[in-house]
């Protein structure tokens, strides 16, 4: 066996006798565009191009993270604050049972149990006031679908047509999202309304 600089020609058999395999590192073939400044400007072009889509693509998921995060916040409560709504209503209604002469010619303990019924709404439309629902009451506004639900037409020629007239049932938004549209009765017959931009 002859060996050249330490090397065996056949691995095998050194690893066979214990010898240490050296190997020949592969030398790849000479390609005139692999090494040129055109090829490796091109390829760093496209590198950062890369880069910056990546960036932006990373900035954009932020921003779309904070937002998701942000309407959450604001709107995770929804579903609640519409089941909530029916207790406001309800309250609501048992002040409207009660007329205003009785209310007057009232015991004491009947007064007293309107005023804790007064009492009891109020600390809801603040609870709920609070955590970004609001009540609103659109009577004498003009009529717009995005927030009102007209039920009847009035015929009142003292109004401009279109004017809300009657609120039948507030209505209450969440953020800046309607949670339930008011439910009203709408003038008919008036004048039209003038167009305000």
């Amino acid at each position: 066996m002859t060996e050249r600089s330490g090397q065996n020609d056949n691995p095998e058999k050194s690893v066979q006798e214990g010898e240490p395999v050296v190997s020949k590192p592969y030398i790849m073939p000479d390609d005139p565009e692999e090494g040129s400044a055109e090829a490796l400007a091109k390829e760093a072009a496209e590198a950062r191009d890369k880069m910056l889509r990546t960036l932006a693509e990373m900035e954009n998921l932020r921003k779309r993270t904070t937002r998701e995060v942000a309407d959450a916040r604001t709107y995770g409560i929804t579903g609640f604050a519409r089941d909530v709504l029916e207790i406001a209503d309800n309250l609501q209604r048992a002040l409207d049972a009660v007329p205003a002469e009785a209310r007057a010619a009232a015991d004491p303990g009947l007064k007293a149990l309107i005023e804790g019924v007064e009492l009891t709404e109020r600390s809801l439309l603040n609870a709920l006031e609070k955590n970004g629902v609001k009540k609103f009451d659109p009577a004498g506004q003009k009529f717009d679908p995005n927030f009102q639900q007209a039920m009847f037409e009035v015929p009142d020629a003292s109004v401009p047509a279109g004017t809300v007239v009657q609120v039948i049932q507030a209505g209450f938004t969440i953020g800046e999202r309607v949670l339930r549209p008011a439910l009203v009765g709408v003038a008919k017959g008036g004048a039209k309304a003038a167009a305000t931009e």
